[in-house]
């Protein structure tokens, strides 16, 4: 009997990993998507890779790729740890050094008690506020798919109601992390990044059976 019950853990415990990896996976893919949708890198710096039934495309630029690369090795071990509960891509101009643009993702893991937060990046840190976990109705890979397939959409059609950036910008990414979490040194701790008197506007969110992320993506009106 105790076998089968250490089995059932077993497999719990690998379709959370599952869960765990395909939320870093989608953020991957989403800063990838953010860069290209807004213009921070030129469109000759991408590659087209398909991913979720979609044409996705991806940064060819070596820099960045490192840049990204060491994020998601990160990424993947806080995630896999149910370490997050955020994720942000912030787009500032080099000229101003104003933040422009706050991209957001919120991380809910289903059936654990929130505990207390801190943002890093590499370079970042600030409270964070509690996530509600609750369980949800179990979901098929193809539901998943339809629903991520319909974020990278709405990332996809954001250029139009946001406002054109002005000018080089740069970006930055923030990860909120437990208060606990094992920081690698070259990571430090950062401010939230927020933009002041900003519109936000709610996109869609998906579910696996183990998380929830929801998205909103908050700008700076021109003056």
């Amino acid at each position: 009997m105790s076998t089968a019950s250490k089995d059932k853990s077993k497999v719990h415990k690998l379709s959370l990993k599952g869960s765990a990896k395909l939320v870093a996976e989608f953020f991957e893919y989403s800063i990838n998507s953010i860069l290209f949708q807004r213009g921070v890198y030129p469109p000759e710096d991408f590659t087209t890779v398909k991913k979720y039934g979609l044409n996705m495309l991806v940064t060819a630029d070596d820099q960045v790729k490192a840049y990204i690369k060491k994020i998601m090795s990160q990424l993947n071990k806080w995630m896999v740890g149910g370490k997050i509960s955020k994720l942000v891509v912030v787009i500032t101009s080099k000229e101003t050094g104003e933040h422009v643009e706050r991209w957001q993702f919120d991380v809910q893991i289903f059936g654990r008690h929130s505990k207390s937060k801190s943002s890093r990046s590499s370079g970042d840190k600030e409270n964070a506020g509690p996530t509600d976990a609750e369980p949800t109705v179990e979901k098929t890979e193809k539901e998943i798919q339809d629903e991520i397939q319909a974020i990278f959409r709405q990332i996809t059609a954001s250029v139009t109601f946001l406002p054109v950036l002005d000018g080089d910008c740069t970006f930055n990414v923030l990860v909120y992390a437990d208060a606990d979490s094992e920081v690698p040194v070259e990571w430090g701790d950062s401010d939230a990044k927020e933009i002041k008197n900003a519109e936000k506007v709610q996109l869609r969110s998906f579910s696996t059976n183990n998380h929830r992320v929801e998205t909103l993506v908050s700008y700076r009106l021109a003056d």
